[in-house]
C-alpha cells in the first residue's frame, strides 16, 4: 500500500517532535530514518546549519523555540514542516506564507529574551527582514554585537 506525501511528512514530524523530548536537544531535523540534532540553545545551531550547505530539502524540523529568526533559517534549509514548543505569531505567518506546515504546543506574540525583559535580541534582528535570504547576515551581526557587549562587560 502506497503512503501519501502527506502521510510521510506527519509521520516525520511527529518522530522529530518525539526526538526533541527524548534526547534533550535543542533542536531536530528529520526525514524518514534520518535525523540530526544539535543541543546548543538560540539560534547557532540553524545558523550552523544553514552555513554547513548540506541539503535539508524536505526534511521536518522540531525546535524548542521558534521566532521569525528561526523561521527565516528554516526556510532556506527547505524544511517542509516545523514544529515549535513555543512558536511566536510572526514565525507561524512566515512559515504558512511559504507553504510550510507549521505546528506548535504554545503560540506567543513575540519571543522573549532570556531575561524575560523584553524581545529576544534575535527576533529584534530580523524585525525588518522580508527577504530568508537576508536574515543571516542580519543574524550574524547581532550575535557578533552580542559577542563584543559580553565582552566588554566582562572586563
Amino acid at each position: 500500500m502506497e503512503q501519501k506525501a502527506e502521510e510521510v511528512y506527519f509521520s516525520d514530524l511527529q518522530r522529530a517532535r518525539a526526538l526533541l523530548r527524548e534526547s534533550g536537544a535543542s533542536v531536530v531535523l528529520c526525514k524518514g530514518e534520518n535525523y540530526v540534532t544539535k543541543s546548543q540553545r538560540g539560534i547557532r545551531p540553524l545558523l550552523e546549519w544553514e552555513e554547513s550547505g548540506e541539503d535539508y530539502g524536505g526534511w521536518s524540523a522540531a525546535d524548542k523555540i521558534v521566532g521569525r529568526a528561526a523561521a527565516f533559517l528554516f526556510i532556506l534549509l527547505g524544511v517542509r514542516a516545523v514544529y515549535g514548543e513555543v512558536m511566536s505569531e510572526g514565525a507561524f505567518r512566515i512559515l504558512s506564507e511559504r507553504g510550510i506546515a507549521a505546528e506548535y504546543g504554545t503560540l506567543a506574540q513575540t519571543i522573549r529574551n532570556r531575561e524575560g525583559t523584553g524581545m529576544c535580541p534575535m527576533e529584534q534582528a530580523v524585525l525588518a527582514v522580508t527577504e530568508p535570504t537576508d536574515a543571516p547576515q542580519a543574524l550574524r551581526r547581532a550575535l557578533q554585537h552580542l559577542r563584543q557587549k559580553q565582552e566588554a562587560g566582562g572586563q
